[in-house]
This record gives structure tokens, sequence and C-alpha cells, in this order.
């Protein structure tokens, strides 16, 4: 194996204490800086950045440190000793009420706030009535649909869309049903355990939209589901079905550690709970297993609110899940393009450059991306005003997968703010305008821009956002050059994805110069083996073109004009004798970051390899 090559076994061995610092890589132009709270690019002070040295390593999430007793109480309180006993042995039982009035930073969707308060839930552009809606647990909705209803997601929103004491009659009225729907624990969406651990934190947070209002009946009901799911998550936080569903719920576990009366030993509980469950989703460089970006913002999102929680009780961050928050932002901006948005990744629509730059704001943590991630797999090049980013790493495990995208060596680029070569992506949007009917296709390395063999996808893509047999190592190699006339980075890596089917290595090639006006690229086809087989396959190489752009072929059909929204042009050539290959404009879809699909066209590069390999090379440039 070479020093370049990235594993699935390695993705799956546990995270390592290293003394060494971890790198932070930094490079110029875009990179140099980030999302201002207006989503415009802003250049990163000197003084407030997040620097290198920091020395950020998984060995440094670790519980806070605690003394014998405290150590004794949250033994005792794991294996079910009562936290009103363990906090005050000889006293009557607190008053259930919330110790603190949480502000989070962190700001919903005023649009979808506004249609709540109209009497309608606005999820991914899909309205579905308030009257109508099946709150049971049994019931079958979409989800994005789940997520927001059972999750309770729409509390934010709806704060963000008008003054409280407009907002509370429509969040007694919601919050009212889903109790009278729910009452009692049991199976079921409702029941899952990322959407519980949602729902507690939502309802500790926004505390004040659904105990402040005129319903005398409703507060101690509310205050008696806090505590009835509190000791639910408590007991069963461990039958998540994944990482990220854990960390919700222990995070919901320390929050309600610190808001309810009686509460440390939950709180001593949770945090060590919350600390091995990061330590299990988050990789050395900081991305989550998972290699998605929504799940990314999540976990971020989650340690803001949480943050917001320690703030109300009058307790400090503990280090570690400080410097975990650190961790968490830097790859999640590898994947900012030029606009201020985010890419199409393992499901992620467009995610658009406001909703980042809030997050990020509301993180506080100012830094720099990352162009160099090996374990979360993302590339990224900047120069001038232009962005490459390389998907070069297999994708995640079948256990840490939710939308899980054949998309091994799939790239995109954007110039100036305007995408030019984008990925489909949505599929974690589907249930929304995006049909669920067309989610796996979404998934399929043909939706990416990406090399395709015999129309099958490189990893296989199952059901349930699962992945199969496919990539299992991905070699690569990065380095700078000197061009004579300039500079550039080069990126060269492969995939074993096509090897077991049909004996051939897919190699990449990218090279962008420093000016951004130049994306050289060669796919090579390479036998797997000593000699390579007889016959032909058929491949397809997609370049999935950017929304607004006008395609026009060169008239020997080896070519094509790209015309961007802004007036510039670029032109694309496809390199050497053009044989039987073919160049054509197929029609696709895009999903932007509203989760609405888009029509847009793509370039395919289409024809017969040798099963003994071949090359195929090919040029964007920057014209005029």
């Amino acid at each position: 194996m070479s020093e370049g090559a990235i594993t699935t076994g390695e993705r799956e061995a546990q995270r390592i204490a290293t003394e060494e610092a971890l790198a932070l890589p930094l490079e110029g132009g875009a990179a140099d800086h980030v999302l201002g709270r207006d989503g415009e690019l802003e250049p990163v002070p000197e003084g407030d950045v997040l620097e290198p040295g920091r020395s950020l390593a998984i060995a440094d999430f670790a519980p806070p440190s605690l003394g014998a007793g405290e150590r004794l109480i949250r033994l005792a309180y794991r294996l079910g000793v009562p936290g009103s006993t363990l906090s005050s042995p000889f006293a009557k039982p607190a008053k259930l009420r919330l110790l603190g009035t949480v502000e989070s930073p962190l700001a919903g969707d005023r649009a979808a706030g506004v249609a709540l308060r109209a009497g309608h839930f606005l999820v991914n552009g899909v309205k579905a009535p308030i009257a109508q809606m099946d709150f049971a647990p049994s019931a079958r909705l979409t989800p994005p649909f789940e997520r927001t209803v059972h999750g309770f997601a729409w509390l934010r929103d709806l704060s963000a869309s008008a003054p409280r004491e407009q907002c509370v009659a429509t969040a007694e009225r919601v919050l009212g049903a889903w109790l009278k729907a729910n009452p009692r624990s049991g199976k079921g969406a409702a029941w899952n355990v990322e959407h519980v651990g949602h729902r507690l934190l939502n309802w500790l947070v926004h505390a004040p939209l659904v105990l402040s209002g005129g319903d005398a009946t409703l507060r101690p009901k509310v205050l008696s589901a806090i505590a009835t799911t509190a000791r639910w998550l408590d007991k069963n936080i461990g039958k998540s079905n994944d990482r990220m569903g854990e960390v919700a719920g222990w995070c919901a576990v320390v929050a309600a550690g610190l808001l309810l009366p009686e509460g440390k030993p939950r709180r001593l509980y949770g945090e060590a709970g919350l600390v091995r469950a990061l330590g299990d989703l988050v990789s050395d460089d900081g991305g989550v297993l998972s290699r998605s970006p929504l799940a990314q913002m999540d976990a971020i999102a989650l340690l803001v609110d949480l943050a917001a929680c320690y703030d109300a009780a009058g307790r400090d961050v503990p280090d570690a899940l400080q410097s975990m928050l650190e961790l968490l932002v830097p790859p999640l901006l590898a994947l900012q393009h030029g606009d201020g948005g985010l890419g199409s990744w393992q499901g992620a629509g467009a995610i658009r450059a406001s909703r980042l730059a809030a997050l990020i704001d509301a993180s506080g943590v100012r830094t720099r991306p990352l162009k160099d991630v090996r374990q979360w797999g993302y590339q990224r090049v900047s120069g001038g005003k232009s962005v490459l980013q390389f998907d070069a790493a297999p994708p995640p495990l079948a256990k840490h997968s939710r939308f899980g995208c054949a998309s091994t060596l799939a790239f995109e680029f954007s110039a100036q703010g305007q995408r030019l070569v984008v990925n489909c992506g949505g599929a974690a949007l589907a249930g929304g305008q995006v049909p669920v009917r067309i989610e796996q296709g979404l998934r399929a390395t043909a939706a990416h821009s990406a090399l395709v063999l015999d129309n099958a996808n490189s990893t296989a893509v199952h059901l349930g956002g699962k992945l199969g047999a496919g990539v299992n190592e991905v070699e690569i190699d990065r380095r700078a050059l000197d061009l004579g006339n300039g500079s550039a980075t080069r990126i060269e890596a492969s995939h074993d994805g096509y090897a077991a089917r049909y004996n051939l290595i897919h190699r990449r090639i990218l090279i962008m110069r420093d000016d951004g006006t130049e994306l050289r690229g060669e796919d090579l086809l390479v036998p797997a083996g000593r000699k390579g087989k007889r016959g032909k396959v058929g491949y397809a190489i997609r370049f999935h073109i950017g929304p607004g752009i006008e395609i026009g072929l060169s008239q020997d059909r080896k070519g094509a004009g790209l015309a961007l929204p802004d007036g510039s042009y670029w032109q694309f050539r496809m390199a050497g004798d053009a044989g039987d290959t073919a160049l054509s404009v197929e029609e696709s879809m895009w999903v932007d970051g509203q989760g609405r699909p888009r029509p847009i066209q793509q370039l395919v590069i289409e024809g017969m390899a040798q099963r003994s390999g071949g090359n195929f090379s090919w040029l964007f440039k920057k014209m005029g």
C-alpha cells in the first residue's frame, strides 16, 4: 500500500492519541477569508484566527477532571440511583422548574416561522397544514418532516419570525397537539433517540415559547414531559441508530442536567457520554465519519446550543467540548465555494451562504478552511477567485452513512462565485420538493461529476442510505507545480471500486492553475493486475454544469463553450483523437440550498474503453 493510501479499514480503526499537533494547512486567496454575517466573504483578522498550533488531537477530548466523590456520583447515576437521592439524600425532591433561560445565538428560518403562524409547516419548500398533521409516533412522515415535527426543529424557526408574544399561541397549539398524540413514551419515529434528543434540547432552549403562554394547564404538562423525556434518554440513549443520533441524545442529557433541579449527577453522566460519543463520531482532522456536510453542521449546531445552556446555568463550557467545536469548523469550510455556500456532497444540497455564515458566526470560531483533509477526504484548492473540491477518499462505512453516495473521485469547481461544475446533491432532502423516488439515483456515481464504468456505481448504493461493496482504497498525491509561466496545484488520486468487476483502477489527475483560470484533468483506466483483460467496456465521464450556464457544442464535437450568467466565457475541450468517443449534452438536475430541484445540463464524454486500459484528457479554460 502506498504512503498516500486511505482505506476503509483505517477509517474503521479507533482514532489514536497523538502527541504532535494536528496540522491545519492554510492556503492563500479565498482561503484567507471567512463568511461574514451577511454571507459575504471577509478577510480573516489575523489576531482572531484559530492557528494550526492549537495542537488539537483526539487525545484532548476527555471528560472534565473529577474528584473521587464526583466520579462516584457519576457511577451511581449510571447504575440507576436517582439524581435527587445523590444530590440531596436527606431533603425533599426539589420542585420541577427550569433553572435558567437559554439565549442561543443560532437563528431559525424566518419564512418557515411565518408559515407556522399562518397555520402550515414549511419543510424544504413543502407546506403541510398543522391541522392535518398526524403527530402520532406511528405516522408515516418523510424524514425531513419527522425531524421537524418530532424533533421540534420548528421552535427555532418560530422564534425567528416575530416577537415572542406573537409566537406563543402557535407554539402552544402545536405542542399541545403533539403531547395529546404522544401521552407516553413508545416506539416509532417519535421515539428515535436522535429525534428525542433534539426534542428535549429544543424544549429547553426555547422554553419561553412553550412555558409562558396563557394556557395554565399546559405548563405543568410541558415540565412533566421534559422530566419524563430526560429520564427516558438516560435509559435508552444506547439504542441510537448511529453516533450522530447518540451525540444529539447526550447533548440533551447534559442540557437537562444543567437546567433541571438536582441535575449535577445527570450532568456528570452526560458529559462523560457526550465526550466519548464525539470521539467516536469525528475523525482526527475534525470531519464526521458520515462525511456529510449536513451532519457536520448538525454537530456544530448541537454544541452551540449546549454552550448556550452552560451559559444559562452560569457554568463554563468544558475544554473538551470547546476544543471539539474548534476542530469541527475548519473541515466544513473546506467545502465552501466562492459564493459562500457549500458543495453538494454525501446527500447534502448546495447549502446557501447565509445559513453557513449564521452557523459559523454562532459558533464563535474564527478559522480558515482545511485544504488537505485526509480522513474526511475532501481536498480543496483555491486560486484567484476559483475553488476546486475533490472527493479523494473511500465513501463512509455502512454503519456511519445516512445518505451515502458513491462519489469517490468526483469534483466540483467554481469560479468568481459561479458554480461551473457541480454534483446533483440533495438525497438527504428527499421528501420535500425532491421526490423520494429519486433519492437513490441522487446517490449514484452518475449523479456526480465523475467517471462511470458500464453504468455501474463505483460503490454499491443500497436502500436506507447505506452503501455496499466497492471502493476500499484511495491513493492520493498532492503537490505544487512550477509551470514556467505560472504555478499550479496537482492532485492525483485513484480508487479500486471497479477492480473486482472490470479489473480496472480509475485514476484521476486534476491540475488547477493558481490564478484559477484553468483546470486540466485526465482520467486513466489502469489494469488492476499484471495483465489487462481483452475486450471493451463502456464508460462515461460526466460533468454536471452549474445553474444558469448556457452550453454550446463546438462543430467538431470535441469541445463546448460555456456562457456564465456573469458574462464570462469558459471553454471545455477534449484532448487527443476522439475515435469512438463522443461528447454530448444531456439533461440533469441540481438541488439548491433551499431543497429545490433545478434543471441543469451536463457534458458527457462517452465511449468504449479497452479492458487493457485507457486515458482521457480534458480541459476547462477561461477565455478572454
